[in-house]
């Protein structure tokens, strides 16, 4: 899956390079949009620069619609791959190990830091660090909303929230896979023979359901799990999607096909997502939030397939960087964001300016996955499993 240190196989076909190196894509876009969260003007996180700026809004609001989406698509392609390889009880197990380990060692150790310079940002806490972690080991309360969903929860997950909700995902696809294997076989069927207009309309009507009967009554994505139930359908549908049509050959032909198709859409979609609304129908009216919703729909989901139109049709094939990568993006993705807020926090208080500071930020960040990944995590037999990785 997105969050597994193996390669992607397909059988008798041979490895599928393209799905790989589209995990690669996916965590590497969610390194760099972290990192701009750090900078972006207007938009709440952690910790903030005091360089903060405008001009990031539209290159974040492009990223922010389609990223997560993608993120769990290729996690629905991933776990197709490795179904049926063993048994269902077995299966299970494997998934809670290799995503529960590392969610618990992460809260307790990797994200702490970033609860401790959050509450040092919002200036609730004055302790040294070594004395929050003696109160934050043993789950005492705070003052304060020391740090966002502290008032809930003493550990936090920040931004490994996607590891519970990927297990959750995993776990409710076993009895739908075994359905969709058995008399469900038809519905399968049906939706990897979608072809032209239809492969673009027909994935959307969930999501506009979704928008009508559950965003009413869950409109914030809070990932916390109990109450973002908007969330669980919406990411939940787009893991299934990548299920479906991990191993059908014909629907990523038409994927490859449709990509110069899709791309242009795409744009367009794009440009009505944030251009002017002055030809969308009266405030008043319920057509309004329903062309409005259709469109961020399209825009998100054409994104989507001009990623894997594009990877099939570019990066499937043997690629010297991509075995090491696939290794590393779990590691990775688990250290990066404590790297940006204890390194941006730091450099924060030297006033280098908007160019110097981030510069250094981004190069830490990289710098720091890349030293640890390969100068500890993986030569340190305990703590591999702890990162996702294989004993």
């Amino acid at each position: 899956m997105a969050a597994d240190s193996t390669a992607i196989l397909t059988g008798e076909h041979g490895r599928r390079y393209d799905i790989d190196a589209l995990r690669v894509f996916a965590f590497g876009v969610l390194i760099l949009y972290h990192v701009g969260m750090f900078y972006v003007l207007g938009w709440d996180w952690h910790v903030k620069s005091a360089y903060q700026a405008e001009w990031l809004r539209l290159p974040m609001l492009f990223i922010n619609q389609w990223r997560l989406p993608l993120l769990f698509v290729v996690s629905g392609l991933a776990v197709s791959f490795i179904w049926g390889k063993y048994s269902t009880g077995r299966f299970a197990w494997r998934r809670v190990l290799r995503l529960w380990l590392p969610l618990l060692f992460g809260m307790a150790f990797i994200v702490a830091p970033q609860a401790y310079y959050e509450a040092l940002s919002n200036g609730v806490i004055d302790a040294g660090f070594l004395s929050f972690m003696r109160q934050y080991l043993t789950f005492q309360d705070f003052p304060g909303d020391a740090w966002r969903g502290e008032e809930y929860v003493v550990w936090t997950w920040n931004h490994l929230w996607y590891l519970p909700y990927l297990l959750f995902y995993t776990l409710l696809l076993i009895p739908l896979a075994m359905f969709l294997d058995g008399p469900g076989m038809i519905l399968r069927q049906r939706f990897q023979s979608l072809r032209g207009l239809w492969i673009v309309l027909v994935p959307i009507v969930p999501l506009m359901l979704y928008f009508n009967v559950i965003f009413p009554k869950f409109p914030n994505i809070s990932h916390a799990f109990i109450d973002d139930w908007y969330a669980h359908a919406m990411y939940g549908t787009f893991f299934l999607y990548g299920f479906l049509i991990a191993r059908n050959k014909g629907i990523w032909c038409e994927l490859r096909r449709l990509r110069l198709v899709t791309l242009t859409l795409a744009v367009i979609f794009f440009g009505l997502f944030v251009g002017p609304s002055d030809w969308l129908p009266d405030a008043s009216s319920i057509w309004r939030e329903q062309v409005s919703a259709l469109i961020t729909y399209m825009n998100r989901w054409l994104w989507i397939m001009t990623a894997l139109g594009w990877g099939h049709h570019w990066l499937n094939k043997p690629m010297k960087w991509l075995p090491y990568a696939t290794e590393a993006v779990f590691p990775w993705y688990i250290l990066h964001q404590t790297i940006v807020v204890v390194v941006g926090y730091k450099l924060s208080a030297l006033e280098l300016g908007p160019v110097i500071e981030p510069a250094l930020v981004l190069l830490a960040t990289i710098g720091g996955c890349l030293l640890l990944h390969e100068f500890v995590i993986r030569r340190v037999k305990a703590l591999r499993p702890l990162f996702g990785l294989k004993w």
